[in-house]
């Protein structure tokens, strides 16, 4: 069993059932391995947690390094749009919820210190990039607590692509 399989688990575990459910024996009964096969990657249920936070991490990362951008700030915002339209949401909504000890939250708060500055003064307006990036942050919180609020199938749930567009327009 492969460590993305045995967090595919977990945050399966934990969309379904919440975070009282995760338990080390929860995720290894869904993943349909042995504790002990669970226990080989992941020693304990902080440790879990952690590896889903890091994948997290890692993901959005490689998600803004795809995007063919000429500047940090336009990649970072499509980036999170293809993150909310691929349901990588539900990835982060999880990880984050599970994480009861505030020391696991660490490294996702160091990620995002630097996705929010990363490269601000190369960008033509420093500022206007930041308000840009937390606008992004506004659209992930809307997306997770209100699913359907970007989608098209919807009358009245606004315009996913013309509110992305419209933010790529204000960064050069």
């Amino acid at each position: 069993m492969k460590r993305d399989e045995l967090l595919d688990a977990a945050e399966g575990l934990l969309a379904d059932h919440g975070v009282q459910a995760l338990t080390l024996a929860a995720v290894a009964e869904r993943a349909g391995v042995s504790k002990g096969g669970l226990l080989y990657h992941f020693k304990t249920k902080d440790a879990l947690v952690a590896g889903m936070i890091d994948r997290l991490i890692a993901d959005f990362d490689a998600l803004v390094a795809a995007q063919d951008e000429t500047c940090y700030t336009r990649a970072y915002v499509r980036a999170t749009f293809v993150a909310v339209q691929s349901g990588r949401l539900r990835r982060w909504a999880v990880a984050t919820g599970a994480a009861g000890d505030p020391a696991l939250l660490v490294p996702l708060r160091e990620a995002m210190a630097r996705w929010h500055t990363h490269d601000l003064a190369t960008e033509p307006d420093p500022v206007l990039s930041r308000i840009v990036r937390l606008a992004c942050e506004g659209v992930w919180e809307a997306a997770t607590q209100c699913p359907t609020i970007f989608d098209p199938g919807r009358p009245h749930q606004g315009d996913f692509p013309g509110l992305r567009e419209r933010l790529l327009s204000l960064v050069h």
